[in-house]
């Protein structure tokens, strides 16, 4: 394993991945291999493929995929690349369709995938239909979202989320929520500085998010690891301004899902976030915000300005993160017993899966 990293070690010895982990090209190429491709991956809402014929695409660290809803009511995912000359199948993000004809030969597939149509292709030997129909992935649904794996499975859907659907089948509230709005940021840093910013158990709340800070208890802010999952929690006070009357309630829990997807609860109000890889200094961060019924639009404009504003407040320190870990002067950093474990379990995963693939 790299000479820079030892997942083993303590807390309270540990260091961070190296500086390299966040800026080569190489690395990122074995996160694709082994940890995008080998995790399952959000990439959509249930509500946009609930109808036959209904579909949706997404791109998966470089991968596009395609998801549609089968004349027999069956949900299939498959690698949206056309078996004739990778074209894609669907460029749309996504609609309902009768058949999938991509757009460049014309072949034509059926909703399960098999190939249909190959116009032109008359004495051509050694071709069968049967063998050529799209590639499938596993796929799956919970929480009202769509999930892919790209490669078989170590485990079900279920159970790579750990304790996160007890967690939130104990809370009704999550049943009345409603999908209203989607917003998506570009960063110029990678995404595990995003992620390790995520994962800091608070620590920077104080600094860079003023307006949160004035309705999370830090002094109680907790943070708990388990397997694919971190849940970091904190009690909610009142505040002022927009943060006070939008993020309220007990409790206020921030879940995060190995690798790249986050979820943030508040009462009736939750949005998720999904870290895309764009390339070893760019990410792009995808939001989506969820409402309980009737909740009024003015309420729900008022609560996405505060997410952007904590947004905002996120990018600037992560892309100064990011110039800084191309700096001669950093290799690795420390990390604070009392706050970082959520992100040192982070690296110890990571380190893990890449183990004996990358180098410091």
């Amino acid at each position: 394993m790299s000479q820079g990293f030892d997942p083993s070690l303590p807390l309270a010895r540990a260091r961070t991945i190296p500086n390299t982990w966040y800026t080569d090209s190489a690395v990122l190429a074995a996160e694709r291999e082994t940890v995008f491709a080998r995790t399952w991956q959000v990439v959509g809402r249930s509500e946009q493929v609930k109808d036959a014929g209904a579909f949706l695409t997404a791109d998966i660290a470089g991968e596009p995929i395609l998801v549609v809803r089968g004349d027999d009511g069956v949900l299939r995912g498959f690698f949206n690349v056309c078996r004739h000359r990778a074209a894609p199948i669907k460029t749309e993000e996504c609609g309902h369709a009768t058949k999938l004809r991509c757009r460049y030969h014309g072949w034509t597939y059926d909703l399960a995938g098999r190939l249909r149509g190959t116009p032109e292709f008359d004495g051509v030997e050694e071709f069968a239909k049967d063998a050529n129909g799209l590639v499938p992935v596993a796929v799956g649904e919970w929480g009202g979202l769509v999930w892919v794996h790209l490669t078989e499975p170590a485990q079900p859907l279920a159970a790579f989320l750990g304790p996160l659907p007890a967690w939130v089948e104990g809370r009704s509230a999550f049943a009345g929520l409603e999908w209203k709005a989607r917003q998506s940021y570009d960063l110029a840093c990678n995404w595990k500085v995003y992620v390790d910013n995520y994962l800091d158990g608070g620590y920077h709340v104080n600094t860079v998010h003023p307006a949160l800070a004035g309705v999370l208890d830090y002094r109680e802010y907790r943070t708990v690891c388990d397997g694919n999952t971190v849940l970091q929690s904190s009690p909610i006070t009142p505040g002022d301004g927009e943060a006070g009357r939008t993020r309220t309630g007990d409790l206020a829990a921030y879940w995060w899902v190995y690798p790249n997807f986050m979820v943030n609860v508040y009462s009736g109000v939750m949005d998720t976030n999904l870290v895309l890889p764009l390339g070893p200094d760019r990410c792009r961060v995808v939001f989506d915000f969820y409402f309980a019924a009737g909740a009024a639009p003015e309420f729900v404009a008022e609560s996405v300005r505060v997410a952007d504003q904590v947004q905002a407040e996120d990018i600037g320190v992560c892309e100064e993160v990011q110039r800084g870990l191309n700096s001669r002067s950093y290799t690795t950093g420390r990390f604070s017993v009392k706050r970082e474990n959520g992100g040192y379990h982070f690296h110890q995963v990571l380190g893990r899966a890449l183990a004996g693939r990358v180098t410091a």
